[in-house]
């Protein structure tokens, strides 16, 4: 079985969590009250500009992919399936798939930037040493979070080959997605997100389209061979291009290159 034709991730619009977290960082906790404490992630609603990110995006997929897909899939959580519906392809029969909700950020998930910098900060500065591995308290590392994606995969793989398909999630299992769909290896991650570069960054209802079908000549490989990444919000933000995928593979040199300090042979 081969992959699909086209593969479209989105990441849902922003939330009221987006909102709360980002007031945070700046010192405003206003946003945290008792009632918002009390909720899970998984019930955030959008906010007015999310609800106008996801018509903007549904807008540029009709426009630029179309408005018909063969499978739609889209995380549990309330934000994502929000997105969903307002993306406004005619034709949806969603599938809520669990396996693509956010990574779970366990004791820190609802929690003001000061007190997680407060009673978590020995686990903070794990996470400064490699994003990748680190694991939050009681939550799932990106690596774990990996094996969801895995199996989302594998079914695309087994009941969705030669078809066009739809995604609705989240930041991190987009980045997952292409961690195992492009074969990034943890320096290629590492680079990416420590990037200043915005065309690095996935927003809220970034859209990255997978493709078989070579853009330019029509010509349909094996694997999904050809991406693009759009923030339909605002252009200026996102790479827009067509790039070949490359996945990278080491020789006997190339992997003691990756090592450092450089491997020293024995004297």
């Amino acid at each position: 079985m081969t992959m699909p034709i086209d593969l479209v991730l989105v990441r849902h619009g922003e939330s009221e969590g987006n909102v709360a977290n980002k007031l945070s960082r700046r010192g405003d906790d206003s946003a945290f009250t008792e009632d918002f404490l009390r909720r899970h992630s998984s019930t955030w609603r959008l906010t007015e500009r999310g609800l106008e990110q996801a018509r903007q995006a549904g807008e540029w997929i009709r426009k630029n992919i179309g408005d018909h897909f063969d499978r739609y899939y889209v995380s549990e959580y309330v934000r994502a399936k929000e997105t969903a519906a307002r993306l406004g392809l005619p034709t949806a029969k969603w599938y809520c798939e669990y396996y693509l909700r956010e990574r779970d950020y366990g004791l820190i998930d609802v929690m003001t930037d000061r007190d997680r910098r407060e009673r978590f900060s020995a686990e903070i500065a794990r996470r400064e040493a490699d994003g990748l591995y680190w694991i939050p308290p009681n939550g799932e590392s990106l690596v774990q979070a990996s094996l969801r994606v895995d199996r989302v995969l594998n079914t695309l793989h087994r009941e969705c080959a030669d078809k066009r398909v739809i995604i609705v999630s989240h930041g991190e299992i987009m980045w997952l997605f292409r961690i195992r769909l492009e074969r990034l290896t943890q320096r290629q991650y590492r680079a990416l997100v420590q990037s200043k570069r915005s065309a690095d960054r996935i927003y809220n209802c970034q859209i990255i389209h997978y493709t078989r079908r070579d853009p330019e000549t029509g010509y349909l490989a094996k694997y999904l061979r050809w991406r693009r990444s759009v923030c339909p919000t605002d252009l200026s933000l996102s790479q827009n291009e067509w790039e070949t995928i490359t996945r990278p593979s080491f020789s006997n040199e190339d992997l003691l290159a990756e090592i450092e300090p450089p491997f020293k042979e024995d004297a």
